[in-house]
């Protein structure tokens, strides 16, 4: 550079080329020897030359310092320049959040990784690093061509931070430049159930392998034909699964049926793309061979798994969610959000069984929405502090100082249905003491589980699944109704909805079809009661191969949506017994069986006294009798054949057909006078 230079001539001019000093601008010349000076005659000439020499050199210095600077200062606006171009690409989605804060001394490097992940994924520091050990381990022992890059399994109960692992592990090794992106590929494999799924399955196989990123992720395998799991299975285990036929790719990428073996360019296999293949679960190993088979175990390099979390975990992970929620509640309401440990420890109470740590979030976002609801209450825009307290009955809140208010109270009453009104039409039901009794116990007990969430304790999940045994007319299909209903109110299920179903709805008419219509029926239940009315008939023996397979993907339907869906069986008490030896998970599935009793006569002229009120009529005093001692007869003879509520029915209808011919004859009669005359009996 220029300055260089400067500064060499100045070093020549003052030591000489030798490096010796010299005076002036004069050559060196060989040493001679001169005659002897008068004392202090050469020191003027000396003197100024050094001070010449010395404003030189410091005017020098002052240029090479201020062009340092400024170079100083360009390479500074450079690196600004740079971070936020890279940031403005993590925004954008191109580069993993990170990128522009990554030290250069991570790049390309899996030291301290761990540790970092650690920093946002809390209480799981094992599987941390079993997370990032897989991911590591194609670095080490390297890959060859296409060949999937690792095949991991990550399993555990849900909320214990698997998905959140791995995604912050993907995130920190795009930013570090381990992986060229920290995109992820999903695949839900409940949307393949059955073989007629086949081609939605290979396109989007085709697809998830040839999208930007270099994870593909798998989920539900358990819900997979298994059919598509051999695929999936020959991707790790062969490295390559053939198609059955031959497809080619269309200008957007999808994979089309080729029509011809001699079209070019047709695609015969599917290859893993050099791509990590995750499989997710709450299972571990051994359910994943009995999918799958040995052999996809044996290719599975890694299986992770989450552990419980610790009481000072779910502490770490309720002051971080606390923490998020702070920020949020500044930045969007203006609040500054303040809270004690009491409801730190009352956010960790709320992880369970069913939801783990989401629970806390979602109690986070429950507080959001409350404090975002006091806010839209006023026109006027809230400043200062509000400040959470936990107490027995909730969490309480107070602005700038007011007293305390229940927090949650702020939000809108979720609809739940007319509880009380459902419960009457309960009540009204003629007898069925113990099945009301069983009905309104599940309301009870649900009540006491969310007292028990919100004080803080466990809460345990109560099956809900039932069997109605019971002659005919003894009011199964009446109070499957209810039930569905009732459960809606209570907050129990979702939809609330009850579908209705027989054999004929589930069972196919030929090979593959069956699976296919039960998995639709289910999805349809989904949030509501499935009902299936004579559900013996499902089974006829062990040569019925179409009902046994109803049986088993309904059982298997029951696992899966355990938290969406109740079931109820109805039938006669001899054949259910006989048809819950059909599957071996079938009986343990429905530990609720409910007997309905045959109506007695004093129940049934109760039922057809409701009946006649609900259709505008009455009955008269003489009728009493009558249909007493006909209901006794009736009863004793054959109550399964006799109908019970239904004869109830069918002697109404009579009689208001009778009463209607005699009104013809008798114009002046009351007209909603039902008479003994009126009445006709069979035998």
């Amino acid at each position: 550079m220029a300055y260089t230079d400067d500064w060499e001539s100045l070093m020549n001019g003052v030591f000489g080329a030798g490096g010796k000093l010299k005076f002036g601008g004069a050559q060196p010349q060989p040493e001679k020897p001169q005659p002897e000076k008068p004392a202090g005659s050469g020191l003027p000439d000396l003197n100024a030359a050094l001070l010449e020499q010395q404003k030189q050199l410091d005017e020098l210095l002052k240029q090479q310092n201020a062009r340092l600077k400024a170079q100083d200062a360009g390479v500074q606006t450079a690196l600004e320049d740079s971070r936020r171009m890279l940031r403005d690409m993590e925004a954008d989605g191109l580069l993993a959040k990170g990128t522009a804060d990554t030290k250069p001394e991570q790049l390309g490097s899996f030291e301290g990784l761990a540790a970092e992940v650690k920093k946002t994924v809390l209480g799981q520091d094992a599987f941390v690093d079993s997370v990032v050990r897989a991911m590591r381990r194609p670095f080490v022992l390297g890959t060859e061509g296409a060949a999937a890059r690792n095949v991991i399994l990550l399993w555990g109960a849900p909320g214990t931070g698997r998905h959140f692992a791995l995604a912050e592990t993907a995130r920190i090794m795009a930013a570090r430049g381990l992986l060229l992106s920290d995109r992820m590929a999903v695949m839900d494999l409940t949307l393949y159930p059955d073989p007629g799924a086949e081609k939605l399955f290979l396109q989007d196989l085709y697809a998830a392998l040839h999208a930007p990123g270099e994870i593909v992720v798998f989920e539900h395998y358990e819900s997979c034909h298994p059919g598509f799991l051999r695929i999936l299975s020959d991707l790790a285990v062969k490295g390559s699964a053939p198609l059955s036929s031959r497809y080619l790719v269309n200008k957007e990428g999808i994979l089309v049926e080729a029509g011809t073996a001699l079209a070019p360019g047709a695609v015969s296999r599917i290859d893993p793309c050099g791509k990590y293949l995750i499989f997710f679960s709450r299972k571990g190993r051994e359910a994943l061979a009995d999918k799958f088979g040995a052999s996809f175990v044996a290719a599975v390099g890694d299986v992770c798994q989450t552990a419980p979390f610790t009481p000072e975990a779910l502490a770490a992970l309720a002051a971080q969610q606390l923490n998020a929620l702070a920020q949020r509640v500044h930045s969007r309401l203006g609040l500054t959000l303040t809270a004690g440990a009491e409801v730190r420890d009352y956010v960790a109470a709320q992880c369970s069984k069913e939801k783990g740590a989401e629970g806390l979030a979602d109690c986070c976002e429950r507080i959001f929405r409350a404090l975002s609801e006091y806010c839209l209450q006023t026109d006027a825009k809230l400043s200062g502090t509000v400040a959470l307290t936990a107490a027995p009955e909730g969490l309480q809140f107070a602005l700038n100082g007011a007293a305390p208010a229940d927090l949650f109270s702020l939000l809108p009453a979720a609809y739940t249905g007319a509880v009380e009104q459902i419960r009457a039409e309960l009540d009204a039901l003629v007898g069925l003491a113990p099945v009301k009794e069983y009905v309104f116990g599940l309301a009870d007990n649900l009540q006491v589980q969310q007292r028990r969430a919100a004080a803080g304790f466990k809460t345990a999940s109560l099956s809900m699944h039932m069997i109605f045994t019971g002659n005919p007319g003894t009011g199964k299909t009446t109070i499957a109704r209810l039930v569905a209903k009732y459960l809606k109110a209570i907050g129990a299920l979702k939809g609330g909805q009850l579908v209705e179903v027989t054999r004929a709805d589930l069972v196919g008419r030929y090979t593959g079809h069956t699976a296919p219509l039960t998995n639709s029926v289910i999805e349809s239940a989904l949030g509501g009661v499935l009902f299936i009315d004579e559900a013996y008939s499902l089974y006829r023996g062990q040569q019925d191969s179409f009902g046994l397979e109803a049986i088993d993907t309904l059982v298997k339907g029951m696992e899966d949506h355990r938290d969406e869906l109740v079931v109820i069986l109805a039938g006669y008490t001899k054949e259910m017994e006989v048809f819950l030896t059909a599957n071996s998970g079938l009986a343990s599935r429905f530990p609720n069986k409910i007997e309905f009793p045959d109506y007695t006569a004093d129940e049934l002229l109760d039922i057809t006294a409701v009946l006649a009120k609900g259709k505008g009529y009455r009955l008269a005093e003489g009728c009493t009798f009558p249909l007493l001692g006909y209901y006794k007869r009736r009863q004793a003879l054959d109550s399964r054949t006799a109908g019970n509520g239904r004869l109830a029915r069918n002697t109404l209808e009579k009689a208001i057909f009778n009463q209607s011919r005699r009104l013809i004859a008798e114009p002046a009669a009351p007209l909603d006078l039902i008479q003994p005359s009126d009445l006709e009996f069979e035998e």
